[in-house]
C-alpha cells in the first residue's frame, strides 16, 4: 500500500469520526452501514440544494492562471482593458503563486515555465512592478527555467502580439492549410476538434503577425536579453522531428513569397469557417481558446468590435468569468452543465431517490432539451449518420460527445419522465449516433471516430497537448456500460468494444484514464462497463484490476493518484486521497462484486469520515484531464457526484439493466 496521506479531511459529524477512529487502530465501524447511509442522506440534501431552477447542475471548472492571463492579454490587444477586470484576475493570479515565484498547472504540481510567464505578464498588465518581492521572485524562476525561449509556443505567440518575440521565431502556420483535401495528411481534420478549432483562426493570426505597442519591456524574462532565442540544432532529418522542423523553414520562406490573392482567399476561407461554427450563444465549441483565438483573426480581418460576431463573441468569454466573494475572478477554461447534470441524475438516484422525483424530472427535461439535433464536423468522418446525442456545454451543437451522450442516456433511464415516448425517442437518436461513431478498431473516441494520425502531434507548433482525439478506455467504457444497459450487449459492436477494452487493460492490472485523473479514473469507468457487459466478476481482467486496486489503496483508507502518473510512472496509482478518485475506486469494486471486502468497508469509511457537515467534500486535488499531464481541470462538483454515487450503490446495491428499464 502506498502511505501517501497528505489530503485534507474537512469536517466530521459523529459518525463519521467514530469510523475514523476505529479505521485508524486497525478495526472496522461496526456501524460502518449506518455511517454510509447517513453520508449518502446528507450528500443528496446538499446536491439537490445546488440544482439551478432550470434543472440543471454546474460546478466550477478551475484550470490554471493561463487562462486569466490570456483574457487580460486579449482585452490588451483589443483595447479594451479595464482596471476593474485587471485587479479582479490580478487577485486570483497572485493567490496560486508557489513560494519559488512560478505557478503550477495543477493544484500541489511542480512549476511550469510557460504559466510562470503568462501570470507575470498578466500582473504586469495589472499594475504590479517588476522590482516587487513576488515579481522578482518569478522573473528569477523563468530565467533559471530557460527564460521565455524555453516557452510553449502558444506561449510566445501572446507575446508576439505585443512584440515581446519576434514572429519570424515561431512555427509558421499558413492558412491555406485549408485548401487541403480531407483525406490528405494533416488536413485540419485530422486534428481533435479542440485544436481544429485553434488552429484555424491562428492561421489568419500567424499569416498576419500583428504587433501592438508593447506597454513595456520584458528583458528580465529573458536569459541573455541580447540573445532571447539562441539558436538550437536541428533534430536528424531521418526522423519526423528533423523532418517537420525542415518543413517549418520551408514554410517560413512560402510567407515571403505567398501569392496574395491565394492568401486573401485562404484567409477569407478561415473567417467563412469559424464564423459558422459559432454557437449560438456567441462561442466557439463552448470553451475559451478558440473563441479568444476566434475573435483576435476577425478582428485583424476587419471585424469592428461592434460586429454582431465580435459583440456575441465578447459577450460569451465573459460568461466564462466566476466572481468569487473576495472580488477575484477567474476564467473558466470551459462550462460542464450537460456532464455535471447527468452525473449528478445518476449519483441521486443511485442513492435512492425515486425516479418521479421533481428533481430528477426537472433534470431529464432539461436534457431532453440539450439534446443535439444537426450535423456537426463529425460528419467529415461519418457521412450520413444522422445526427443525435448530448454537448458537455450549453451551446456546443457542432461538436457533442460519445461521453457525455452515453452518461446521458444512463442518467435518462433512471428518470421516470412525464414524456416516455419523447425520452425513448431522444434515446434512440442518442444510441443510434454513439454506435456510429464507433472508429475502425471497435473502440470510441469522444468527438470524432477514427481520429489517430500520428503526425499532427509531430508538429512543431502542436506542443500544447494531445492534438488528436484517438479512442480511449474510459470513453469506450462508458459507452459500453449505455449499449449495455440498452440490452445491447450481446450486439457485435458492444462485443468489439468490449474486446478492445480487454486488450488495452495495462499489465499492472488497471485501464490508462484519457479524461480523468488517471489510472484510477480507467479502471474506475471500465469495471462496471465489463461486469454490465455480462463479464463475470471472476474474469481474470477484472481480477487483476481488482488486485491493483488493493495494492494501491493509501494507508487512510482513500485514493489518490497524482497527475504526474502522466509523465512518471512512479506515480501510477500514487497520491494524495481524494474524494473522487476514492469514489471511482469504490465505484469498480462495488461493480466486481467486493462490497464486503476490506478495501471498500475502509474506502466507505475515508469518504463518511472526511465529509463535510453541510453534506460535502473538499479537494483542492485536480482530477479531471483536458490532456494528460499538459492540461489538467479540477472539476468542482466531482467531489459530490462521485463519492455519492459510490456511497449509493454501497448502500442500496449496484443498478442493473433490469432495475433502470
Amino acid at each position: 500500500m502506498t502511505a501517501t496521506t497528505d489530503g485534507s479531511a474537512g469536517a466530521m459529524g459523529p459518525l463519521a469520526a467514530a469510523a475514523t477512529t476505529t479505521h485508524h487502530t486497525g478495526a472496522l465501524a461496526p456501524d460502518l452501514d449506518e455511517a454510509a447511509a447517513r453520508a449518502a442522506e446528507r450528500a443528496v440534501e446538499h446536491l439537490l440544494a445546488r440544482q439551478d431552477a432550470e434543472g440543471w447542475w454546474k460546478g466550477d471548472l478551475e484550470t490554471n492562471v493561463t487562462m486569466d492571463a490570456e483574457d487580460l492579454l486579449l482585452r490588451q490587444f483589443l483595447g479594451i482593458l479595464d482596471t476593474g477586470t485587471s485587479r479582479a484576475a490580478a487577485l486570483h493570479i497572485r493567490r496560486g503563486q508557489r513560494e519559488d515565484g512560478a505557478w503550477a498547472t495543477f493544484y500541489g504540481g511542480p512549476g511550469e515555465v510557460s504559466a510562470t510567464i503568462e501570470a507575470y505578464v498578466a500582473l504586469r498588465l495589472a499594475g504590479d512592478p517588476p522590482e516587487a518581492p513576488h515579481m522578482a521572485r518569478a522573473a528569477a524562476w523563468v530565467r533559471g527555467h530557460g527564460g521565455i525561449a524555453s516557452a510553449r509556443v502558444f506561449t510566445r505567440i501572446w507575446l508576439a502580439l505585443f512584440g515581446w518575440w519576434r514572429w519570424e521565431d515561431l512555427p509558421e502556420l499558413p492558412p491555406e492549410l485549408l485548401f487541403l483535401p480531407k483525406w490528405f495528411p494533416l488536413n485540419i481534420y485530422d486534428f481533435g476538434c479542440w485544436a481544429r478549432q485553434t488552429i484555424v483562426p491562428l492561421t489568419v493570426v500567424s499569416a498576419k503577425r500583428p504587433v501592438r505597442p508593447a506597454p513595456f519591456p520584458l528583458d528580465e524574462l529573458h536569459t541573455d536579453p541580447a540573445r532571447p532565442n539562441p539558436p538550437r540544432p536541428l533534430a536528424p532529418v531521418v526522423g519526423w522531428d528533423g523532418l517537420f522542423q525542415r518543413l517549418d523553414k520551408a514554410l517560413h520562406v512560402y510567407h515571403r513569397v505567398a501569392p496574395r490573392a491565394l492568401r486573401r482567399t485562404a484567409m477569407n476561407l478561415a473567417a467563412r469557417w469559424i464564423v459558422e461554427r459559432q454557437e449560438n450563444d456567441g462561442c466557439w465549441g463552448g470553451i475559451q481558446p478558440p473563441a479568444v483565438y476566434s475573435v483576435i483573426a476577425l478582428h485583424l480581418l476587419g471585424y469592428d468590435l461592434q460586429h454582431p460576431v465580435m459583440r456575441a463573441g465578447l459577450e460569451s468569454l465573459d460568461r466564462f468569468a466566476v466572481w468569487n466573494e473576495d472580488g477575484s475572478r477567474m476564467i473558466e477554461a470551459c462550462q460542464s452543465p450537460v456532464w455535471d447534470t447527468c452525473l449528478a441524475t445518476i449519483a441521486l438516484a443511485d442513492a435512492g431517490l425515486p425516479p418521479d422525483h421533481p428533481a430528477l424530472v426537472k433534470a431529464a427535461g432539461w436534457m431532453l432539451d440539450e439534446e443535439v439535433g444537426r450535423t456537426g464536423d463529425w460528419a467529415v468522418r461519418r457521412p450520413g449518420l444522422p445526427p443525435g446525442g448530448w454537448a458537455f456545454e450549453f451551446h456546443n451543437d457542432n461538436y457533442p460527445d460519445t461521453d457525455d451522450t452515453a452518461e446521458v442516456v444512463l442518467a435518462l433511464r433512471r428518470v421516470r419522465h412525464p414524456e416516455p415516448a419523447r425520452v425513448e425517442a431522444a434515446v434512440a437518436r442518442g444510441v443510434r449516433w454513439t454506435l456510429g461513431m464507433q472508429s475502425r478498431d471497435g473502440a470510441w473516441g469522444a468527438f470524432d471516430a477514427d481520429n489517430t494520425s500520428v503526425l499532427p502531434n509531430k508538429l512543431p507548433f502542436c506542443d500544447f497537448g494531445e492534438v488528436i482525439d484517438p479512442p480511449s478506455a474510459d470513453v469506450t467504457a462508458h459507452v459500453v456500460e449505455m449499449l449495455a444497459y440498452e440490452g445491447l450487449a450481446e450486439d457485435p459492436r458492444t462485443r468489439r468494444g468490449v474486446e478492445w477494452l480487454l486488450a488495452h487493460q495495462e499489465p499492472n492490472g488497471a485501464w490508462f484514464g484519457r479524461w480523468g485523473v488517471n489510472h484510477v479514473y480507467g479502471t474506475g469507468s471500465v469495471l462496471p462497463a465489463l461486469t454490465a457487459a455480462g463479464l463475470p466478476v471472476s474474469h481474470p481482467a477484472i481480477r487483476r484490476a481488482v488486485d491493483w486496486l488493493g495494492a494501491t489503496q493509501n494507508e487512510d483508507g482513500g485514493w489518490g493518484e497524482d497527475l504526474r502518473s502522466y509523465s512518471d510512472p512512479a506515480w501510477i496509482g500514487r497520491g494524495a486521497s481524494t474524494a473522487s478518485q476514492t469514489a471511482w475506486a469504490l465505484i469498480a469494486l462495488l461493480a466486481a462484486g467486493e462490497r464486503a471486502s476490506e478495501p471498500v468497508r475502509r474506502g466507505v469509511a475515508w469518504l463518511a469520515a472526511t465529509q463535510r457537515e453541510d453534506g460535502s467534500w473538499d479537494e483542492p486535488y485536480f482530477t479531471g484531464t483536458g490532456f494528460p499531464w499538459d492540461f489538467s481541470i479540477n472539476y468542482h462538483l466531482y467531489r459530490q457526484v462521485f463519492p455519492l454515487t459510490a456511497l449509493g450503490r454501497y448502500v442500496h446495491g449496484e443498478p442493473s439493466p433490469a432495475k433502470e428499464r
